[in-house]
């Protein structure tokens, strides 16, 4: 799965630069990089990206649902509900990454806290954040 944690990796610190979530509460900015958008449109490109790893990534979206919500609602027959729903567990691990979003969490995001928060997801270390999952 380690490549798929790259993709997201990458998806996450493109949307980063490009500004998304910028001028929002830090709270928020998750849902502006993970959710506003599709991570993966189309089956085959889902598939694809999946490959080998599916039923990894099927298992880690099943735990992370039942800790959450207390039950599994992703349609596990949709390749692409099964990726985006995985991009936005792994989004979520990534931003955990960063000391300054953390430590700006209820406040707005001035420039200066986003390009913080900008340049540490930039530099995560993404093996670690794969091993520890």
């Amino acid at each position: 799965m380690k490549n798929q944690y790259d993709s997201i990796h990458s998806y996450i610190t493109t949307r980063l630069e490009e500004g998304y979530g910028k001028e929002t509460n830090a709270s928020d900015l998750h849902h502006h990089l993970c959710n506003e958008d599709y991570f993966i449109i189309g089956t085959y490109k889902a598939k694809e990206f999946l490959g080998s790893s599916a039923f990894d990534i099927i298992q880690k979206i099943k735990e992370y649902e039942q800790d959450n919500f207390g039950e599994c609602t992703t349609d596990f027959s949709d390749a692409e509900k099964v990726a985006n729903m995985f991009a936005y567990i792994v989004g979520e691990e990534i931003l955990q990454e960063s000391d300054h979003l953390k430590d700006c969490w209820n406040n707005n995001l001035t420039d200066e806290d986003y390009a913080q928060i900008t340049l540490e997801i930039a530099s995560v270390n993404i093996a670690k954040v794969y091993n520890s999952n």
